[in-house]
C-alpha cells in the first residue's frame, strides 16, 4: 500500500508539471516563470530552495551526532543566505530584466568574468543536485524494503524530476513547490506529533538533548575551532548567494516587494521547519536506543527513515512522511537541475551562437538540462560522500570565486574588471592548491583562505594601474548598471520574449 501511494504521488507530480509546461512559450517563461509569481508561490519556492535531502536526512543525522554546532551551515547559514540574497537581488538586479547571474557579471565587468563565474556556479551544482538524487535512491530503497536498490532508486528519481523540469522549467518548479510545501508541512507536523506521543512530549526530548550537550551551538574558546565554525557558516551563508536557483526563485516574483517578502517569509519558514527532522531523528535514539545506536555508528542517514518504517508508526503517517520527503527532495532537485542548464545556455553557449532564435535557445536549455542530469546521476552513483557533506562542499567554489565580485560590484564604486578577475582567479587557485596539497590537515578551512585571497585580489586589482579590462574606478553600481544595461536589457528582453 505504501509503495502504491508513493507511485501515485509521483504520477500526480509529473502530471502537474506537464500541465504547467503548456504555459511555457519562451525562454523567459522557462527560466524565471515569466516573472509573474504571486507572494504565496514565491514564498513556497524560496522555502523549497533548501528544504531538500540535506534538511531531512543530512541535517538531522548530523545533529544527532554533533549537536547544534555541527549544523551551523544548515539551517543557520542557509536561512540567512536566503534573506541576504532576497534583499540584494531585489535591490540591485530585479529591475535589470536579466535571467541569470552571469548576465550581471558581464554587464558589471566583462565577458571573461561572466564565463569564469558561470563555470563556478555550474560546477557547484554537481554536488548539490547529486545529494538530492542520492536521497531519492535512499527513499525508494526504504519504501520498497530493499526491492529497489539505492542505485536504481537514484535512476528512477532522477528520471521523474528530469521529466517535468525539462518540459515545464521554472513554471513547473514553482507550482509544484507550492503543492509540495503543503505536503512537507502536513507530513512533518503529523509524524512529529506521532513521535511526541512515544517520547512523552517535546520537553523530555529537549531536556535529554541538553544534558547530552547537543544544544551547545558555539564552540569552546579555541581560536582554530572558532575559525572552522565561522568557515562552515560562511560557506553556506555567503557561498550560496551567487547561485542561479536562488536568483531564479527570487526574481520570478511579480514585483520587487513580493520578491523581498517572499525571501524573508520563505527563509523564516525554512528555519523553523528544519528543526522538525532533527527532533524526530533525535527522538528515535530515545525510543529504541539499541537499534539506533548501531545505525549511528554505521549509517546515520538511515536513522530517520528506519524509525518511520518501524512498527511504531502507522501506515498513514508513513505515507505522509515519505510524501513530504519526496516533495522536499523533488522541489529542490528540479530547480537545482534547471539553474545550471539555464546559466550554461545563456552565458556560455549563446555568445558562440549570437543569432540563435528564442525557440532554439529554449531547446538548448532543455538539452543542457538533460546532459547535466546525466553528469549528476553518474556522480551520485560513484560518490560515497554523505548527503550533508555533498551539500556543504558544493558552495566552496562559489564562495571563493563568485561572491566577492558580486558584492563588490554592487557596494564598492571602485571595483573594476581587473579587480574582479584577480578575485576570481586568486580565490579559486589558492583554494584548490590548499585542498590538493594540504587538505584536511590545514588548521584553517581552505575555502576561508580562498575567500580572503579573493577579497585581497579584488581590492588590489581595483587599486593598481589597469592592465586588464576597462577601468571603471569612479562609477557607482547604479550608474554602471544604468548605462551598461540599456543595450543589454534591450538585447535580453528582445531575445527572451521571442523572435
Amino acid at each position: 500500500m505504501l509503495i502504491w501511494l508513493v507511485v501515485f504521488y509521483l504520477l500526480i507530480s509529473i502530471g502537474i508539471g506537464l500541465i504547467a509546461a503548456t504555459r511555457v512559450h519562451n525562454t523567459k517563461d522557462f527560466a524565471v516563470a515569466g516573472r509573474h509569481l504571486p507572494l504565496p508561490i514565491v514564498t513556497a519556492t524560496v522555502f523549497a530552495t533548501w528544504f531538500g535531502a540535506e534538511a531531512v536526512f543530512g541535517v538531522s543525522s548530523t545533529f544527532v551526532k554533533e549537536g547544534l554546532g555541527g549544523v551551523v551551515a544548515d539551517p543557520f547559514g542557509a536561512s540567512l543566505c536566503l534573506i541576504i540574497a532576497g534583499f540584494f537581488f531585489t535591490t540591485f538586479l530585479y529591475k535589470l530584466n536579466i535571467i541569470t547571474l552571469g548576465d550581471y557579471y558581464r554587464m558589471r565587468y566583462n565577458r571573461t568574468a561572466e564565463v569564469l563565474t558561470t563555470i563556478c556556479i555550474v560546477i557547484s551544482y554537481l554536488g548539490w543536485v547529486s545529494a538530492q538524487v542520492k536521497a531519492l535512491g535512499l527513499v525508494f530503497f526504504v519504501v520498497t524494503n530493499g526491492a529497489i536498490s539505492q542505485n536504481w532508486g537514484m535512476v528512477i528519481g532522477a528520471a521523474v524530476v528530469l521529466t517535468y523540469t525539462t518540459f515545464g522549467g521554472m513554471l513547473s518548479v514553482a507550482i509544484l513547490d507550492f503543492v509540495q510545501m503543503i505536503m512537507i508541512m502536513v507530513g512533518l507536523i503529523f509524524i512529529g506529533y506521532i513521535v511526541t506521543t512515544m517520547t512523552g512530549g517535546v520537553a523530555p526530548v529537549i531536556e535529554h538533548a541538553r544534558q547530552a550537550g547537543k544544544l551547545n551551538f558555539f564552540p569552546p574558546a579555541d581560536a582554530l575551532k572558532w575559525i572552522s565554525f565561522l568557515g562552515a557558516w560562511m560557506t553556506m551563508m555567503l557561498g550560496s548567494v551567487p547561485q542561479q536557483d536562488v536568483f531564479q526563485r527570487v526574481t520570478s516574483a511579480r514585483s520587487g516587494k513580493i520578491a523581498i517578502w517572499g525571501s524573508i517569509l520563505g527563509a523564516s519558514i525554512y528555519f523553523c521547519f528544519a528543526f522538525i527532522p532533527m527532533f524526530i531523528a533525535y527522538s528515535a535514539t530515545l525510543i529504541d536506543p539499541a537499534l539506533f545506536k548501531g545505525l549511528m555508528e554505521n549509517d546515520s542517514q538511515m536513522v530517520l527513515p528506519t524509525l518511520v518504517m518501524s512498527n511504531h508508526i502507522p501506515l498513514l503517517a508513513q505515507a505522509l512522511f515519505f510524501g513530504a520527503v519526496l516533495s522536499a527532495i523533488m522541489s529542490t532537485a528540479s530547480a537545482t537541475l534547471l539553474a545550471p542548464a539555464v546559466s550554461f545556455s545563456e552565458n556560455i553557449v549563446r555568445d558562440f551562437f549570437p543569432h540563435m532564435t528564442d525557440r532554439t535557445t529554449l531547446r538548448v536549455m532543455r538539452f543542457s538540462l538533460f546532459i547535466f542530469a546525466m553528469f549528476v546521476l553518474a556522480f551520485a552513483l560513484l560518490s560515497d560522500a554523505s548527503i550533508f557533506k555533498m551539500v556543504e562542499n558544493a558552495y566552496k567554489i562559489t564562495l571563493v570565486g563568485a561572491f566577492i565580485p558580486l558584492f563588490a560590484g554592487a557596494f564598492w564604486k571602485r571595483a573594476n574588471t581587473q579587480g574582479a578577475l584577480f578575485a576570481i582567479v586568486g580565490g579559486i587557485v589558492s583554494w584548490l592548491l590548499i585542498e590538493i596539497f594540504i587538505g584536511e590537515t590545514c588548521p584553517i578551512p581552505p575555502q576561508l583562505i580562498g575567500f580572503c585571497i579573493s577579497f585581497i585580489g579584488m581590492v588590489t586589482g581595483s587599486l593598481l594601474p589597469h592592465w586588464i579590462g576597462k577601468p571603471t574606478p569612479h562609477e557607482d553600481i547604479h550608474a554602471v548598471l544604468h548605462h551598461r544595461s540599456a543595450a543589454e536589457t534591450h538585447h535580453v528582453a528582445e531575445h527572451h520574449h521571442g523572435s
